[in-house]
């Protein structure tokens, strides 16, 4: 049932499921995290602190809802593009899949992560959203861990890359170069 249809109808049990309807989100939303290989430190991605939303404050790396009717790897270009500056050359490539529920906040994620290369080399990443981003730094497999483990103080990681990082799947680690 849409919003419009419940809009419409005039009983008190249905114009009281509207309103709760409205304030609070029930519905799974989709994210795409994209692992964008600094191109001249192939073992390293970008990430960067994000503002202004849900996970303030936290590392999180580029990315964002997928639109309706959008595919995966356009969503994972647009975002890069949107966010970063940086071009995706080839086609990103599916990693992982992470549930992220975020009870505190009244959110829940499935977020797909996506693996991707960028051409631009000589340039890195721009800040293009600074209301969303705090700016963009690389960061090795290794770094993250250590972040995540709370071993980097002032550093904290923002659920669905915490998820990624605890799973830790092989075609990630494999796109990163790291040794088991």
């Amino acid at each position: 049932m849409s919003f419009s249809t419940v809009d419409t109808m005039t009983d008190s049990k249905s114009t009281q499921s509207s309103t709760s309807t409205k304030t609070k989100d029930n519905n799974v939303r989709v994210g795409v995290g994209v692992l964008v290989q600094h191109p001249k430190t192939p073992n390293r991605v970008y990430a960067g602190l994000r503002k202004g939303s849900h996970g303030a404050g936290l590392l999180a790396l580029p990315g964002g809802h997928l639109e309706m009717l959008e595919s995966w790897e356009d969503c994972a270009k647009r975002e890069v593009e949107e966010e970063t500056g940086l071009i995706i050359t080839e086609s990103p490539k599916f990693a992982h899949v992470t549930n992220d529920p975020m009870p505190s906040e009244d959110k829940h994620y499935v977020t797909i992560f996506m693996t991707a290369k960028c051409s631009n080399e000589a340039d890195g990443p721009v800040n293009l959203e600074p209301h969303k981003c705090e700016g963009w730094s690389s960061y090795s497999w290794d770094e993250l861990q250590q972040i995540s483990r709370g071993e980097r103080e002032g550093l904290s990681i923002f659920g669905p890359l915490q998820h990624l990082l605890e799973e830790a799947p092989p075609i990630v680690l494999d796109f990163l170069g790291v040794t088991k």
